[in-house]
C-alpha cells in the first residue's frame, strides 16, 4: 500500500490561558494546508511551568471536530488509562460523526506519572500499562462494532510507542498508523522490529502507515529531517507547536517542501 506524503502539526494544549487561541491556531493549520492536527491527552505541561495552564485533550478535539472542515484530527496520544476503553470508543465514534468522518484514534500506554497521581488513577508500571493496552484494543475494536448508529468509516487506529516486545507486536495487531517517537535514526531499527511482527502475525508490514515527529530549529534543518524520514518510509510527518503564540512557520516549511518534492 503507498501512502501519500501527509503534514501533521501537534498542537500542544499547554501555556494558554485564552483557548481562542487554539481555535485560531486549528483555523490556521487547515487554512495553510496541514493535514492532520494533533493535541496530546495530558492534565498539566510537559515543560515549562508544570502547573502551567492546559486544557484536556478530548473535549478540545470535539471541538475542533465542529470548527474544521478539512483536516484529520486526533490524540498524539489518548493515554488508555484515562477511559474505559467502551467509553473511549463511544467518544471516538462521536467525534467521528461531528467531524464528518476525519477522526484518528490515537492511544498508546501511558507514561506521565504526575497526571495520573494527580488525577487518581493507578499508576502500575510500564509492563501493567501495556498489558491494559493490549487488553482494551480489543474492547474498542468491539465496542466500534455494536456502536449505533456505527462510524462512519473504519476509524484509524495511530499507536504511539517504540518498546520492541510489546508496543510493535501491538502496533501489527491493531495498528493502523505507527508512531514511534522516532527519528532519521533510530527509526530504521525500529521498523524491522515492526516488519518481523507484522510476518508473525500474517499481516503485511506495508498496511500501517508510517509517522514521526520532525526535529529541527530552522526550516532548513526541519525539511532535511523531513527528507531523511520521507527517504526511510515515513509519510505521515508531525511537528510540535506550543503556545500561547502558535507560531506555524514549521508546518509552512514542511507544507512547501510537500508540495514542491
Amino acid at each position: 500500500m503507498t501512502f501519500p506524503i501527509r503534514i501533521g502539526v501537534q498542537l500542544q494544549p499547554q501555556h494558554s490561558t485564552d483557548y481562542h487561541q487554539m481555535r485560531d491556531a486549528v483555523r490556521r493549520c487547515e487554512d495553510i494546508g496541514v493535514d492532520v492536527v494533533f493535541n496530546w491527552d495530558h492534565f498539566f505541561p510537559l515543560y515549562g511551568d508544570p502547573e502551567g495552564a492546559h486544557y484536556e485533550c478530548w473535549t478540545m478535539l470535539g471541538a475542533w471536530a465542529e470548527q474544521t472542515s478539512r483536516v484529520e484530527i486526533g490524540a498524539l496520544v489518548s493515554c488508555n488509562s484515562y477511559r474505559n476503553p467502551e467509553l473511549l470508543a463511544d467518544m471516538a465514534r462521536t467525534v467521528d460523526h461531528i467531524s464528518g468522518g476525519r477522526l484518528i484514534l490515537g492511544i498508546g500506554s501511558g507514561w506521565k506519572q504526575k497526571d495520573y497521581d494527580e488525577y487518581g488513577y493507578d499508576f502500575g508500571t510500564v509492563g501493567s500499562r501495556l498489558d491494559d493496552l493490549a487488553a482494551a484494543l480489543p474492547r474498542i475494536k468491539s465496542r466500534l462494532a455494536k456502536l449505533n448508529p456505527a462510524p462512519t468509516r473504519d476509524i484509524p487506529i495511530l499507536i504511539g510507542g517504540q518498546g520492541e516486545k510489546k508496543t510493535l507486536r501491538l502496533v501489527a495487531e491493531h495498528g493502523d498508523i505507527w508512531h514511534g517517537f522516532t527519528n532519521a535514526e533510530t527509526y530504521p531499527g525500529k521498523a524491522e522490529v515492526l516488519d518481523r511482527h507484522c510476518k508473525d502475525v500474517g499481516r503485511e508490514p506495508g498496511q500501517i502507515e508510517r509517522s514521526s515527529g520532525v526535529e529541527g530549529r530552522d526550516a532548513a534543518t526541519i525539511v532535511a529531517n523531513a527528507e531523511a524520514l520521507a527517504g526511510l518510509g515515513v509519510t505521515l510527518l508531525t511537528v510540535g507547536c506550543d503556545g500561547p503564540d502558535y507560531n506555524l512557520a514549521a508546518a509552512e516549511a514542511l507544507i512547501g517542501w510537500r508540495d514542491n518534492r
